[in-house]
């Protein structure tokens, strides 16, 4: 019995609209994303798998063809049709290059929702897969535990044994390799304002925004995290740091897990209803909030809301350029070269705000790099899940990097992974920074110089 008879024989009915269709479950594959694709080919040389394989069926319009296939009950939602969607990176950098803008990564995520009804992973990856998705990432005080135990194994010398006695060797390679660029845990933003409702400005207050935390980023670059506030009351915004909030869904969503995404965009829209602009230092994050519109689109209480939501949330470097921030006085003499990340360039069209906010650090020298907005291989979890296409990517990526630059910027943390991951793979320089690290240092350079200065002046 195909996919599409066990279904049918079940009380629920088929959702897709054409009677014909293989899509059987909500949220099917919406054929205005797909309308205006002519399969011109102007995508091709944007796609990192088309790049890498040159197969036809991994990239973008061959994609389109197989998710409108399906749609035509011209083909299964089967293993053959599964391959190429999940090898997808869904970077979006097709869509930047297509003339009619067909919203291909949309496309992806709605038939990732199918497979995944269809074909829910069993056995060991299903385990796995539940217990990050369902039982750690969308719990907050789960999160902040397990970096307790990170940092403890940082902290304590475990790590050192454990990397002196050669015992990741036992470890898939990518996951070593992941190990031995994690970043040190420090306290996080959840725990250090646990009581704090508002982090007031520095000075003269000028607007309170709210801040989203995000997941990974406030346990494995908390530090991120304190120098966005930083920035952001250095400018004079108070900082409103709502305590419902939870992880953003994104990962969810890239992995097909479209109900546990939209049960986490609820909790957030709710979580930020007062806010007036919502600030996001993660560019994954970033970019699954402004589409929350989307993720909602058949829920007609909820997608309005989800909208208004949308348009409140600004990238950090969009919002600073905006609103007009101070340029730091302080030098820091580096040559830095900025990463566009996939989901802040294609999926916000966020380019020229962080290039300025890095230009108008004095010292700071930035070298572009070309194709700067190709992807690194990241992905969300691509590159646990899709390890030797993402080393691949990785590599094209960093043929890119210039070599005589001490700092590679970025506004992504799953980014700031894959990139140290092919700075130390490779042998190279550069360290990997946050563009609003960069600024947040600068900053306290001012600071501490006028901290001198008025100490001095009270001696006198």
């Amino acid at each position: 019995m195909t996919v599409k008879e066990k279904e049918l024989s079940t009380e629920s009915p088929p959702c897709a609209t054409n009677k014909l269709s293989n899509y059987l479950w909500e949220d099917h594959p919406d054929e205005n994303k797909w309308a205006d694709c002519v399969h011109c080919g102007m995508c091709l040389e944007s796609c990192p798998t088309y790049l890498e394989t040159g197969q036809e069926q991994h990239s973008p319009r061959g994609r389109v063809h197989l998710i409108k296939s399906v749609a035509d009950g011209k083909l299964e939602v089967n293993e053959q049709f599964m391959d190429p969607v999940f090898q997808c990176l869904d970077c979006r950098a097709c869509t930047t290059a297509c003339p009619a803008d067909v919203d291909v990564g949309g496309l992806i995520e709605e038939a990732r929702g199918q497979i995944r009804q269809a074909m829910p992973l069993s056995g060991v990856k299903g385990v796995v897969s539940n217990f990050f998705l369902k039982g750690l990432f969308p719990h907050p005080n789960r999160l902040q535990a397990a970096g307790g135990v990170l940092k403890f194994y940082q902290k304590s010398g475990l790590q050192k044994v454990i990397r002196s006695t050669g015992a990741l060797r036992i470890m898939p390679k990518h996951l070593a390799d992941m190990e031995a660029i994690m970043p040190e845990i420090t306290t996080s933003v959840h725990k250090k304002y646990k009581d704090v409702e508002v982090i007031p400005a520095k000075g003269t207050s000028k607007a309170q925004v709210a801040m989203l935390k995000g997941c990974i980023m406030d346990v494995m670059f908390s530090d991120i995290n304190e120098s966005t506030i930083n920035v952001l009351t250095h400018n004079g915004n108070d900082v409103a740091l709502p305590q419902r909030q939870t992880c953003c869904g994104a990962l969810h969503v890239h992995a097909g897990d479209r109900a546990t995404g939209k049960k986490l965009a609820k909790q957030n829209i709710e979580a930020f209803e007062d806010a007036e602009k919502i600030i996001v230092n993660a560019a994954g994050c970033g970019c699954a909030l402004k589409e929350y519109p989307e993720l909602l689109r058949n829920d007609p209480e909820w997608k309005e809301r989800a909208e208004t939501f949308s348009m409140k949330v600004e990238d950090i470097s969009k919002y600073l350029y905006d609103s007009g921030y101070e340029k730091p006085h302080s030098s820091i003499n580096k040559r830095v070269t900025y990463h566009d990340a996939c989901h802040l360039a294609h999926g916000q069209n966020v380019r020229h705000e962080p290039r300025q906010l890095l230009r108008d650090i004095p010292g700071v020298t930035l070298v572009e790099q070309p194709n700067a907005d190709t992807c690194c291989g990241s992905a969300g979890i691509y590159n646990i899940t899709n390890p030797e296409m993402a080393s691949a990517v990785l590599d094209r990526k960093m043929e890119n990097v210039p070599d005589d630059v001490d700092m590679i910027s970025m506004g992504n943390p799953g980014c700031m992974l894959q990139m140290a991951m092919g700075v130390q793979k490779n042998g190279r320089g550069g360290k990997i920074v946050h563009t609003v690290q960069l600024l947040d240092w600068a900053y306290q350079e001012d600071d501490k110089k006028l901290s001198d200065a008025t100490a001095n002046a009270r001696k006198e």
